[in-house]
């Protein structure tokens, strides 16, 4: 049985473990997002199937968190991934926030709330040190400080770089 939570805020919001079937649910949000250029010029299908073999990659073993927020009535809107990374010099792993994403049609309603307090007490569960993400100054989350109002701290110290292998 999957982990649930349930959450009051302007709507009230389920959170629970992903599952298989909610692959085309998650494409949905994602594709709704537009900032991925590639996903443009690839069928729904072709991207609810990577999803779908992303989200058994997940379920596979203990390396991974992945939770979804429903509405009142069932539906998918919005999701989050954790995957936990063991670094030989703090006390415990690292939670490392890949993705939270919200429908647009969600934001403002209280749902990355409910989806990062998930995440916090899975972290904290597991004997996290810390969790991190990367967050895009030109994103709305970040211009609104979604973050930070939930006591994040952003590291000017540090640089983040990407190298594309595909």
């Amino acid at each position: 049985m999957p982990r649930t939570m349930k959450f009051e805020a302007s709507m009230d919001i389920i959170i629970r473990t992903v599952l298989l079937q909610d692959a085309e649910d998650i494409t949905q949000i994602i594709r709704e997002i537009g900032w991925f250029e590639h996903l443009k010029s690839e069928s729904a299908q072709i991207t609810a199937e990577r999803v779908r073999q992303h989200i058994s990659l997940c379920l596979a073993d203990n390396s991974h968190s992945s939770f979804v927020a429903e509405d009142e009535n069932h539906k998918i809107i919005g999701y989050s991934s954790v995957h936990y990374l063991p670094f030989f010099f703090l006390p415990g792993p690292e939670g490392y926030v890949s993705e939270l994403f919200i429908s647009e049609k969600a934001r403002g309603k209280s749902v990355g709330t409910a989806l990062l307090e998930m995440v916090i007490n899975e972290a904290r569960k597991r004997g996290c040190a810390r969790l991190s993400l990367i967050n895009s100054r030109i994103r709305e989350s970040y211009i609104r400080q979604f973050y930070e109002k939930h006591d994040w701290k952003e590291r000017s110290e540090v640089a983040t770089f990407v190298l594309p292998l595909i």
